[in-house]
């Protein structure tokens, strides 16, 4: 298995420390509202790494922790009149809930930063014995990046250049810096907002410090996989190797993975330009299986995305697709009689076979998930030109396993309600008649070429429009 490495710029055969197990931490979000879908994707990225390695038989200790104190936070709370652990806690149930109807697992440990503050302390105390780090007067520690030598290696940036490009920078409240670069560790009180005892005054912890604290904690010193977002490549892993490895002496993490940039309609998804969505307004028009097979079908996870209402029109397309074979594997396997597999059969067997090896080939190649899904397509069209009426049972639960389990790895649920489709099939039947009577016969057209892709075919009788699956 070959992952890239953000550190070395490279494909690294992948070794865990630990044979048969496997230590990762993927950064959660910060929960000031409700997640949007550039959370959305590191989240699917990850999970479906975690199941990948799952089902090739490691033993994963997965965590992903939770902000739960943040400037932003904080300024939601004054804007509600309320403490700030209320937007906290609402925003970390409301995160939970688009997760599960994304299928995104929850990690082993979600670890809340405010439930982490004593380990925060004891992290920025022995970097301050060991010179690393140091106390400006008015109570905020700082990281010592000149004592950290190896600062910059996971950006790849040289340190003389960031000094110089900060130093362009001039922020409020930091003249009690040593070097423009260093960063906060612990910063003091405000009036009105949430803070805690420590040895070198009441306030609270920087952003960075938090995930080092808990990486340690709940994974140990060393890890093999960090995950996350391109745009935590810097400052903020960057800064979590220097507090770790200045702390510790010892390598952070072994392989650090970062997911590419969402773009919206080829544009940046920002508030300004009004194209920012949340996942909650995503799953008032799509189904979240849909964003979720959209995020892992379209693109390599190291790519840009480009994000747009058509991309998943097209995504839900493709999903049906796949959702069908499995609804008419479901219904010809009822069906059949019991037996074994025929003769004739094995060699279709074989073929479909090959296809899962080839989708475990694009897994073990970076976690080639737009590839992985092109050879669950050409299982799909396997057993839909293959399996029918006369197949035994034998040769259609194979050919179901195989598909349920390909998807299953990639978090999408192939078993449905049947009433579901129906209704979906019915309001699609309604919608090409209603265009029939307006003579929009091109629309009409389409919707029957979409019911044709989800593997429905219609009949005009003169006791009105009937269907059947292929």
């Amino acid at each position: 298995m070959k992952i890239f490495n953000t550190l070395t710029g490279r494909k690294e055969e992948f070794v865990p420390l630990e044979p048969g197990k496997v230590r990762m931490y993927v950064c959660g979000p910060t929960v000031y509202n409700f997640i949007h879908i550039g959370n959305a994707r590191p989240m699917i990225v990850f999970d479906t790494v975690r199941r990948y390695l799952e089902y090739k038989g490691y033993e994963v200790n997965f965590v992903s922790n939770f902000t739960d104190v943040d400037d932003k936070i904080i300024k939601k709370a004054v804007e509600e009149g309320v403490d700030s652990s209320v937007i906290s806690r609402r925003y970390i149930q409301e995160c939970r809930t688009d997760m599960a109807a994304m299928n995104v697992r929850p990690a082993t440990v979600h670890p809340k930063a405010t439930e982490e503050i004593d380990g925060m302390i004891d992290l920025i105390g022995t970097l301050m014995e060991k010179g690393h780090a140091y106390r400006a007067g008015d109570g905020t520690v700082y990281f010592r990046t000149d004592s950290f030598k190896e600062y910059g290696k996971l950006s790849h940036k040289n340190l003389d250049e960031l000094q110089s490009g900060f130093r362009e920078i001039k922020v409020t409240g930091e003249e009690g810096k040593e070097s423009p670069s260093d960063f906060v560790l612990w910063k003091p009180k405000k009036e009105g907002e949430p803070f805690w005892e420590s040895p070198w005054c009441q306030g609270r912890p920087g952003w960075h410090i938090e995930c080092s604290a808990m990486s340690k904690k709940y994974l140990g010193e060393q890890i093999d996989i960090h995950g996350g977002g391109e745009d935590l490549i810097f400052p903020h892993h960057e800064n979590e190797i220097a507090q770790s490895e200045a702390a510790s002496g010892k390598e952070l993490a072994r392989y650090w993975m970062h997911n590419g940039f969402l773009n919206i309609d080829n544009k940046k998804m920002s508030k300004s330009l009004g194209n920012f969505f949340t996942v909650r307004e995503i799953g008032e028009k799509f189904d979240l299986q849909v964003l979720r097979f959209f995020m892992l079908s379209n693109a390599h996870y190291r790519s840009p995305l480009n994000f747009s209402e058509e991309l998943m029109e097209a995504a839900k397309s493709g999903l049906e697709r796949i959702l069908n074979s499995v609804d008419k594997l479901t219904d010809l396997e009822a069906g059949a009689e019991a037996g074994g597999i025929r003769e004739a059969e094995e060699k279709l067997c074989l073929e479909a076979e090959e296809l899962a090896a080839k989708y475990e080939t694009a897994m073990e190649d970076d976690f080639n998930t737009a590839d992985a899904v092109s050879a669950v397509f050409e299982l799909v069209k396997l057993a839909n030109s293959t399996a029918g009426e006369d197949s035994s049972r034998d040769y259609v639960r194979f050919l179901k396993s195989t598909v349920e389990t390909l998807c299953g790895i990639l978090g999408i649920v192939t078993e449905r309600k049947k009433e579901d489709l129906d209704a979906q099939v019915e309001e699609m039947i309604a919608a090409r008649q209603k265009a029939r009577k307006e003579k929009n016969f091109a629309l009409a057209d389409e919707i029957r070429r979409k019911l044709l892709d989800m593997g429905i075919i219609l009949e005009d009788t003169r006791e009105g429009v009937k269907w059947k699956r292929a």
